[in-house]
């Protein structure tokens, strides 16, 4: 049967991976994983495919996912992101491990949404069973050394705190229902939407004008003694100082002039509870770094415990690398006894060397010309 039509492209959102571009992938993903093992990540890996009530934080973003029925007709999705996956798993197999367990892992995700990119490789890690604030500084010190150690420049990471949006939320006495659709599309910076939702709010002005400022206010230190200003609440107080110590902490890495602290990040999954941020690259209009503290996940797994972690889109990052020649052969092998030459790229493979064989027979000009065009160094003729 010629499959034409559709049968000649892919659903919208996937991609295929040519040599080359595996070979980037593949190169970036061992390099991640090397560094997340100096800092004692250990990696694991889990199922494709979950029961959909693993995967689905609410029900706001249940158009995000690919479902399917399994034989006995329960809902399954393809993972949109790893964190709870590993709760799950953590709370399963890995009932009563010493804590804290730090996990690292490199997957494939799958987001049915609008992006040009619908699956994607993720790698990132995962920090369980610790509250302190040098966890969330561990964590962000380790994802900006990640994206340095890929040599991408001029990037940047910015910083902020849930606890500082649902403190003014409360404070200004916004309804739970305002509340999401700012959060969202602060989450989506969509400041012409939060300038609407704020002006059709009804909030006194100068509530209103401190909520458009929120997203505006990014910055050093100086900017969390501002924020004090705004509230006494000891909620609002609270996440600002825990702040504060993070972002100080990131100093001890080394790695705080890589790092703006930024009120107005939302993170879109709804499981987040304390420190946020993300990581941008120039040139890329999203964030290719995300991650955060999300204290109360492992209790929806019967497992109640701090944690935190972030995840690199590794996926949309190979744009940004050069596509180097793969490495091919090193040997062409050619004769006219396919017994005799068999024999001896077997030896040679035994002996690390890589090899191609040409099938057929042919004579000396042509298995040079071969292996010009393949760029194979060196030709053996098999007697």
């Amino acid at each position: 049967m010629l499959r034409t039509n559709l049968g000649q492209r892919i659903p919208e959102g996937m991609r295929d991976l040519l040599p080359e571009e595996v070979a980037v992938q593949e190169r970036l993903e061992q390099d991640i994983l090397a560094l997340f093992r100096k800092w004692s990540y250990q990696k694991v890996l889990t199922p494709t495919l979950e029961f959909c009530a693993c995967v689905q934080p609410d029900i706001e973003q249940d158009n995000l996912l690919y479902k399917f029925f399994d034989r006995e007709g329960r809902i399954l999705a393809l993972r949109p992101e790893l964190t709870m996956p590993i709760a799950r798993l953590v709370s399963t197999r890995m009932r009563g491990a010493d804590l804290p367990l730090r996990l690292c892992y490199s997957a494939d995700v799958y987001r049915n949404t609008n992006v040009r990119h619908r699956e994607f490789r993720q790698v990132g890690v995962e920090l369980i069973g610790s509250d302190q604030e040098l966890a969330d500084a561990e964590v962000i010190a380790l994802a900006v050394e990640a994206i340095d150690a890929l040599g991408l420049k001029n990037y940047q990471f910015n910083l902020g705190h849930m606890g500082i949006f649902s403190g003014l939320m409360l404070e200004a006495g916004v309804d739970a229902s305002m509340q999401v659709k700012l959060e969202e599309a602060l989450a989506r910076k969509d400041m012409v939407g939060v300038e609407s939702w704020v002006r059709q709010s009804g909030l006194p002005d100068h509530v209103q004008e401190l909520l458009l400022r929120f997203p505006h206010f990014h910055g050093g230190e100086e900017i969390l003694d501002e924020v004090l200003l705004w509230s006494e609440r000891p909620a609002i107080r609270e996440a600002v100082e825990s702040l504060r110590r993070i972002y100080r902490y990131l100093d001890d890495f080394g790695v705080q002039a890589n790092v703006s602290l930024d009120l107005g990040i939302l993170r879109g999954f709804s499981y987040y509870t304390g420190a946020v941020f993300e990581g941008y690259v120039p040139g890329m209009g999203f964030p290719v770094v995300e991650g955060g503290r999300y204290d109360t996940l492992y209790a929806d797994f019967g497992v109640p415990q701090p944690a935190t972690g972030f995840a690199i889109h590794l996926g949309n990052l190979l744009e940004k690398f050069p596509l180097p020649p793969v490495e091919g052969a090193e040997i062409l092998v050619y004769g006219s006894n396919d017994k005799q030459v068999i024999h001896q790229c077997q030896v040679l493979r035994a002996q690390g060397k890589r090899v191609e064989m040409v099938f057929g027979t042919i004579n000396g000009e042509g298995a040079q010309k071969i292996a010009l065009q393949k760029n194979i160094p060196e030709v053996l003729f098999v007697e």
